[in-house]
């Protein structure tokens, strides 16, 4: 099951399948191109297209009879508790936080802890300038200002194969984890997925 936060609350609650036939997602400030027909297309549609190509290819050459791995939750693999950025903090600030913690995203909650969006250093990276770890440059924006919004997040028991479907979906490198009344209570990765593949062999991430 998975829910979508963003500034005004919860937008979705459903399956995978419902969230992508009526929210889907986009980048907020996804970056844009020009094709050779001077057509505008996002940076998304062009990376997307190969994937899912290599994900069919993947498949077909699978045996038929595929034994299905154990049934791992989201709770069993993430990180608890989530390390957050709050939206009003400036984009330097939360580079520190990233870098501190040896992270590359945070979910973001606002003044009353709710989960709005989430940032990335790629996000950081269009409000700051860093050289050799260090800021030298800052526009002093807000985290509220890069943040990517909407957000996914997954249930509790939601089954990783699911959660790592909805990464590459929404083309993101984690999704928090929420409880009852959208309570934060941890963040899946994709080094958690890829933890819990390297530990448990016979986990299947394809069927």
């Amino acid at each position: 099951m998975f829910s979508v936060y963003g500034v005004t609350g919860q937008v979705f609650s459903g399956t995978l399948e419902a969230m992508d036939r009526v929210h889907r997602l986009a980048r907020a400030r996804s970056a844009r191109a020009i094709d050779q027909d001077g057509e505008e297309f996002g940076v998304e549609a062009v990376v997307a297209r190969p994937t899912l190509e290599a994900v069919r290819a993947y498949r077909q050459m699978l045996p038929g009879e595929l034994e299905r791995g154990p049934l791992v939750h989201a709770a069993q693999i993430m990180t608890r508790p989530a390390v957050t950025v709050q939206d009003d903090a400036t984009a330097a600030e939360a580079w520190h936080i990233l870098q501190d913690r040896q992270i590359h995203q945070a979910p973001v909650l606002d003044a009353s802890g709710k989960l709005i969006g989430i940032v990335s250093e790629r996000d950081l990276l269009t409000a700051i300038d860093v050289d050799g770890g260090k800021v030298i440059e800052n526009l002093r924006r807000r985290v509220r200002d890069v943040m990517t919004t909407p957000v996914v997040a997954a249930a509790p028991v939601t089954d990783i194969r699911r959660v790592a479907a909805a990464m590459l979906t929404g083309g993101v490198d984690g999704v928090p984890v929420v409880g009852e009344e959208g309570r934060l209570l941890g963040f899946v990765s994709r080094s958690d997925v890829l933890r819990a593949v390297v530990t448990d062999p016979p986990l299947s991430l394809w069927r």
